[in-house]
This record gives C-alpha cells, structure tokens and sequence, in this order.
C-alpha cells in the first residue's frame, strides 16, 4: 500500500503535469506514492504513465466535473494512507512529505498544507481566516484576502487553506464525505476546512514544507470564472456549515 495518494486533475495541462510529475520523481524518492491522474477535457499526454517510478493511474472523464467531484472521484480509487490534492501547477524544491506528515502524529490534525510561494520566493496568501462577507465581496473587485498570520517555522492553525496543496489522512477525508460537490469551482477548500472544524479536527499550516506555485489566475478576467467565484461565495455563506460556525462564535 503506498504511503501517499496525489489527486491531479488536469484541464489540458499536460506540460504542467509532465513537470510536476518529474518533480515527484526527483524529490520523493524515499516515500511510496500513487498518483491519480484525472483528465478532465480530451487530451494527448506526451509521456507514458509507465515511465515513472510510481504508479500513474489515469482517469478519463466522459464530461468535465467541478474541482470536488474530480477530486472525490479520484478517492475513491486512492490506496494510500494519506489523500493529497494537488494543482497541476505546483512545483517542488525538495520532498514536502517528512514535514507534513510528521504533523499527524497529533490525532487531532484533519488537514496538512505546506507553505506556498510563488516563483520568486514570495509567500503566497493560502492559508487564510475567515473573512466577513463584504471582504470577500470586496475581494471579487480587487480588494485582498485576510491572510493568517503565520510563526516562522512553528505549526500554525488558520481558518482554512487554499486547495492547491492539502494532504488529509485517508479516515478523515472519509469521515468528512470529501469535498462538498455542489460547489463546481471556489470555496470547495474553504467549505471542507470549516466542516473538519467543525467536527473537531485542526487545520494546520506546516511551516517546515514549502512548494511553489506558477498561478495562472483566470478569475480576474474571465466571466465564467468571475460568475463560479460569486456563486460559490454566496453558496457558503448560504450554507449549514456556515450557520453551524456562526451559532458556534455566538455561544
């Protein structure tokens, strides 16, 4: 059984993914990995999924699915002990796993994401509180997230962090029934933070890890991505688990 099951989806990113994966051949030698290919439009990849030196089990989607379905999909056949969901524009610098991993020797840890940079070293805001909503409102316009406070190297617990790169144990995401898919796009990270909360469990920020991301923001200037963005926001605010959270603050 390996150590670590990677869910990757990919919207016609095969020269994302080919590098991704030739980082987790370079640099995560020393764990047992799976990774869970989905494609999620019709494409050609330039590599065989054979050549690697892990398993690269490729899932062709019939019809595009939103990040949590492709990502529940992909669970269900991950063997792994750890579930990891990562972007296919992520890129490593060295094995992320050690560190991260370590940080479930605390039972009470539901999720892991290492520190996020961008390419020039730069920490990008993925670890997050909980906004009002007229922040993320104001956020639609240009207006900044509420970034957490992060301590050097220390474990840090933030509200919710960004799902580019998160790492569950395999019980745990389990127990939560994965990612919410009624959202199609946006908030899907937010939402399953707030319900591991909810349900006890922390979410933890691994100072010791890091892994850079070449964004290729869409939001900012396509409608579709500015409409899935809206919806989603309003549909959290609109949630039980969001109702639960401020029933909770109140008491």
């Amino acid at each position: 059984m390996p150590d670590v099951s990677i869910s990757v989806v990919s919207h016609g990113q095969s020269d994302l993914i080919v590098r991704l994966l030739e980082d987790i051949e370079h640099y995560c030698v020393d764990y047992s990995l799976e990774v869970l290919l989905t494609l999620n439009l019709p494409e050609s990849l330039p590599f065989e999924p054979q050549c690697f030196g892990f398993p690269v089990v490729v899932i062709n989607n019939r019809h595009p699915k939103g990040f949590g379905q492709n990502h529940n999909a992909a669970f269900l056949h991950a063997k792994g002990g750890y579930f990891c969901v990562l972007n296919p524009d992520i890129r490593l610098w060295e094995n992320p796993f050690p560190a991260l991993l370590s940080e479930f020797s605390d039972a009470s840890v539901g999720v892991v994401a290492p520190r996020i940079e961008d390419g020039h070293g730069n920490r990008e805001d993925s670890a997050r509180n909980f906004p009002a909503l007229i922040e993320l409102l104001g956020k639609l316009f240009g207006g900044r997230s509420v970034v957490h406070d992060e301590h050097g190297d220390a474990p840090n617990e933030p509200d919710w962090l960004a799902g580019m790169f998160l790492v569950f144990p395999r019980e745990v995401f389990a127990q939560v029934r994965g990612f919410d898919e009624r959202y199609f796009l946006y908030y899907e990270d937010v939402d399953i933070c707030l319900r591991l909360r909810l349900a006890g469990y922390l979410v933890r920020l691994c100072g010791g890890a890091s892994a850079i991301h070449e964004a290729r923001r869409s939001s900012h200037r396509n409608f579709k991505y500015m409409y899935w963005h809206f919806s989603s926001l309003m549909r959290f605010f609109l949630s039980a688990a969001y109702r639960d959270m401020r029933r909770c603050l109140r008491g």
